[in-house]
């Protein structure tokens, strides 16, 4: 970012991205805690315990790993804000399709939190976007 409020406006971000992968962490965590193997196996993910334990492995729904290929990086602040707009809609939808399948309050309750805070990144990001193309007029 080319000036200090987009570049705290990022650290702030990424900081809190960074704890709802602990949030994230910690849910299944609980969820797995006590079961081990027998929880996964009953869910059809014995493989996955096999190779992770009730850890969080950084993958898709459909067991893709994540890579850091899913970057898209222009270095041009408005082209890299639009990809950052996107990405919180995309985690804002994630959010909502387990909102559909999951039927546990507690859980429903994180869930609900975390795609409050995206949409709030969504509003944060296009704020500094609204902020750079007006530099540029």
């Amino acid at each position: 970012m080319p000036d200090n409020m987009g570049k705290a406006l990022l650290t702030d971000i990424g900081t809190e991205e960074l704890a709802h992968l602990e949030i994230i962490g910690s849910m299944v965590g609980q969820l797995t805690d006590g079961e081990g193997a027998r929880s996964f196996d009953k869910y059809g993910k014995a493989d996955y315990y096999v190779d992770h334990g009730n850890g969080v492995y950084t993958a898709n729904a459909s067991g893709m790993p994540f890579t850091a290929t899913y970057f898209q990086v222009k270095a041009d602040p408005i082209a890299d804000l639009v990809e950052d707009l996107a990405a919180e809609q995309k985690a804002r939808a994630t959010y909502d399709n387990i909102l559909r399948l999951s039927d546990d309050p507690d859980v429903n309750e994180v869930i609900r939190f975390l795609r409050e805070r995206e949409i709030v990144h969504f509003q944060r990001f296009g704020e500094l976007l609204n902020h750079y193309q007006s530099c540029i007029k």
